[in-house]
């Protein structure tokens, strides 16, 4: 594996850990256990029996957690202090076996990156929660599993397609993460008021505090 190789698996790793971790590492102990990928020797315990039995299960549990409203907000806000650690910790060693400062460096980026992707994904989902249907709901976590395993495939099989999608996406995030805060602020405050007494008051969809930001 050359340089790009393992920047794609690193990174790649990081990204995918923050929307989905459990998809994320069967999708590379699959890879890795099938030999469509060689992963680095600090990898392959991904590829164990046991470790994919784990995350097979779990996936199977967030698979249906994720999609129902309100059940999925307290299981991003649990998974907080799952999936950023781990992520971090999957980034450095994608990296495989290389000096001390490479690995740390893979661990802050990756740790950052895995962060940020799960701010994107817990906070975006508080936003659509707000909507009285489910079914946006549905279709969002049905395409969040979409992207992490084309998302591992293209990293391990085509690295300088996905660091340019990953660029796109971070570039996206960057843009995103301002107006999911100013969304959540604003859904906060109109529940506060709403148990305060003001029952006139109505939980605000995405595109209604776009509306009320531009007036």
């Amino acid at each position: 594996m050359d340089t790009i190789h393992y920047i794609a698996l690193s990174m790649g790793t990081a990204w995918a850990s923050g929307i989905n971790l459990y998809a994320a590492v069967f999708m590379l102990g699959y890879l890795g256990s099938t030999g469509n990928v060689a992963l680095p020797p600090e990898l392959m315990l991904v590829t164990d029996p046991l470790v994919m039995t784990a995350a097979g299960l779990m996936y199977c549990v967030e698979f249906f957690a994720d999609k129902t409203p309100g059940v999925d907000t307290v299981w991003d806000s649990v998974h907080t202090f799952i999936r950023i650690p781990l992520g971090a910790v999957l980034a450095m060693s994608a990296v495989g076996d290389t000096t001390p400062a490479v690995e740390l460096a893979a661990f802050l980026v990756g740790g950052s990156l895995t962060a940020a992707t799960h701010a994107t994904k817990a906070g975006g989902r508080v936003i659509i929660n707000s909507s009285p249907e489910p079914v946006s709901n549905w279709f969002t976590s049905l395409g969040e599993d979409f992207l992490v395993i084309t998302g591992m495939w293209a990293a391990v099989t085509h690295p300088w397609i996905f660091v340019v999608f990953l660029i796109f996406f971070i570039i996206l995030m960057i843009w995103l993460l301002p107006k999911i805060w100013r969304g959540i602020k604003l859904i906060f405050s109109k529940l506060r008021n709403f148990f305060n007494g003001n029952r006139n008051v109505t939980v605000p969809t995405l595109e209604s505090s776009s509306e009320s930001r531009n007036e």
